[in-house]
């Protein structure tokens, strides 16, 4: 394999590892590397469809990584500003204290807002469950797409 083809098989590394990290866009490094390997073999390996399959898969893991853990919290009974509200907390939580500043901003807020609203605890509580087990979830799946990216990747190219 060329430099160039190491460096894709790189992004598609990176991008199962930036499933896991937040602000880490791991479906989108995933698929340049799959758009970078094919464009340097002149658009001829792998095949339009697999190139296809593949990019999709990435734009899934994308829609999975913004969308998830606020479909997880609406699911769970939180409203739109609750979920704002806690995203916004969690990303600043994010800089101070990492990824677990990030869960345990986002969970506070939501039993906060949710707890001011309802001045029921147990509502809050499960609100606050579903969007923290919905964010983990969301990373779960993130890696099984992006890893599958990988492996196809290399069964295709390497075998």
């Amino acid at each position: 394999m060329d430099p160039i083809g190491w460096l894709a098989l790189a992004l598609l590394v990176l991008g199962v590892i930036g499933s896991v990290l937040p602000l880490v866009p791991g479906g989108l490094l995933s698929v340049a590397g799959v758009l970078l390997y094919w464009w340097s073999s002149g658009f001829s390996e792998p095949s339009d469809l697999i190139v296809f399959v593949l990019v999709g898969v990435g734009a899934l893991a994308m829609l999975v990584d913004y969308f998830g853990g606020a479909i997880a919290a609406r699911a769970g009974g939180a409203s739109l500003r609750t979920t704002a509200a806690a995203v916004l907390v969690g990303t600043v939580l994010l800089f101070v204290a990492g990824p677990v500043g990030f869960l345990l901003g986002l969970a506070a807020t939501v039993f906060a807002v949710e707890f001011a609203q309802h001045a029921d605890a147990e509502v809050g509580l499960r609100v606050a469950l579903y969007s923290t087990v919905g964010v983990l979830a969301s990373s779960v799946v993130q890696v099984m797409l992006t890893g599958s990216i990988l492996a196809a990747f290399a069964f295709v190219v390497l075998f």
